[in-house]
């Protein structure tokens, strides 16, 4: 998919949300730094690296450094920030993450949708607040 994007000049975005397939039973045992070293190696343009709140959600530090995992060409080991070994990605092109919503989005069709409206109305209240399972697992 990489090279029929490359060859027909359209972006290649890549959607965290995959992780929850993957990583949201908590024995299953891939952490998302694996997960992101793995899209990056995917040569997607931009990921869907999600915030600190919301259904994405992780610890700060983590999210931090898979953000660095995806952009930088250069990791050095970190154990406290649960980076294990230094990263030389050399010559591969970083992945740009991107945090969005596209609530504003959603907002604005609503005023010309009275289904969409009203589906806003309902799910206006729903919270995703529950402990985060993507944790940085040193002591």
């Amino acid at each position: 998919m990489a090279h029929y994007c490359r060859d027909n000049g359209i972006l290649l975005h890549i959607h965290r949300i995959m992780l929850a397939v993957i990583d949201r039973q908590k024995n299953h045992g891939m952490h998302f730094r694996v997960l992101a070293k793995a899209l990056r190696m995917s040569s997607g343009d931009h990921i869907h690296a999600g915030t600190l709140v919301g259904k994405l959600e992780g610890e700060c530090d983590m999210t931090l450094v898979f953000v660095d995992l995806l952009r930088d060409d250069f990791i050095e080991k970190d154990r406290i920030r649960g980076i294990f070994f230094t990263q030389d990605w050399v010559s591969m092109p970083g992945v740009l993450p991107v945090a969005s919503g596209g609530n504003e989005i959603i907002r604005e069709a609503a005023k010309w949708s009275p289904e969409l409206a009203a589906a806003c109305e309902v799910w206006k209240e729903i919270k995703f607040e529950f402990e985060a399972v993507d944790k940085l697992d040193i002591n």
